[in-house]
């Protein structure tokens, strides 16, 4: 077996062996487009491509270094780790952020877990700043009407059927027109809720590369004609998920967000998905001064269920200025974090 970079020709490949849309070749072409580099290692035994992982690379601000970003990709054996740290020195890297796709129900016993964080401290990577949340809540699409509908929060179920009174009509529509009136609302949420989100100029380029792939799609609910919620879901393999969702004020009695979450979930079905990802939650027990306490009850209103992944780690090749790094970043975020609680 060897390692090497993959090559466009083998993109079809590529796409078979990875197991999560940010790791999809459509995903790179769309970094790529943000000015950011991406590399692409497959392990082959001859022409046949095993496994591949996608990473994207970051330059540091006024230092000749950069910081390796791998998320989503499964756990990398000895192998890949090896071909990492090489990558790591060619680029100048101070580490390899990693963030595996592997999860377990929230409470069970994890040996996948444990032997796959056993297996990364013995390699010397050390826990890191997480860049996503190491908590999702997920729906199996595999379960009929009836029993998600029985599963569901009461108060989630008559939300519904409110929603479904007011004759909200949730449809998908992937034309300009309705992408414009998503960027209008996520302007109106991230405003409203105070919370970071990518500029116009990021959420365009994605809409315009993943959604030509086919793997992002445009959801709008709308109730007398007018946009009240708008989703971009991605499918890809046989799981559906809600990465982005944007909303308005204007007649939130008439709750189209439930309608929304509905819909998309008979959405999944019918396209063959058996999961649905509703990407990340604070985790058990959100405090009531969280912010992301309302959407953590609004997803568990709909009976999905609390997986915990293994989280992020570093793969620090450059200790001195990793530990640098980490100063200069947790300065950053308190700088940003006092910003925007300012009322001017």
């Amino acid at each position: 077996m060897i390692v090497r970079e993959v090559n466009r020709e083998e993109k079809e490949q590529f796409d078979r062996v990875v197991n999560h849309p940010l790791q999809s070749w459509a995903w790179g072409e769309f970094r790529k487009l943000t000015g950011i580099k991406v590399t692409r290692l497959g392990i082959f035994e001859g022409q046949n491509l095993l496994s591949g992982y996608q990473l994207t690379i970051h330059n540091l601000p006024y230092l000749p270094y950069t910081v390796v970003y791998f998320p989503n990709g499964p756990v990398p054996d000895k192998t890949m780790l090896d071909a990492l740290t090489k990558l790591c020195f060619s680029e100048k890297a101070i580490m390899v952020k990693m963030e595996p796709n592997v999860s377990h129900l929230y409470g069970s016993n994890p040996e996948i877990n444990k032997e796959a964080e056993n297996f990364l401290q013995s390699a010397g990577c050390v826990k890191g700043k997480p860049l996503s949340t190491r908590f999702t809540f997920m729906l199996d699409l595999t379960k009929s009407e009836e029993q998600l509908l029985e599963e569901m929060k009461p108060k989630t179920r008559y939300n519904l059927h409110l929603s479904g009174r007011n004759n909200v009509k949730v449809g998908e529509d992937n034309s300009p027109q309705a992408f414009e009136e998503f960027l209008k609302l996520m302007k109106e949420t991230t405003g409203r809720q105070k919370f970071y989100a990518h500029n116009e100029d990021y959420l365009r380029k994605m809409w315009s590369v993943m959604s030509q792939a086919g793997i992002a799609h445009l959801l709008t609910a709308k109730y007398e004609g007018k946009v009240l919620v708008a989703w971009i879901l991605f499918v890809f393999k046989n799981t559906l998920y809600y990465p982005y969702g944007a909303s308005t004020r204007e007649n939130r009695d008439v709750m189209a967000s439930y309608s929304m979450m509905w819909e998309a979930i008979n959405f999944g079905k019918k396209n063959g998905c058996t999961a649905f990802d509703l990407w990340g939650t604070p985790g058990p027990n959100p405090s009531f001064t969280n912010p992301w306490l309302g959407f953590h009850h609004f997803k568990e209103g709909f009976g999905a269920k609390l997986y915990e992944s293994i989280g992020t780690w570093d793969l620090v090749t450059n200790q001195p200025v990793y530990k640098m790094y980490n100063l200069a970043d947790n300065f950053r975020w308190k700088l940003l974090r006092l910003r925007k609680s300012l009322p001017f």
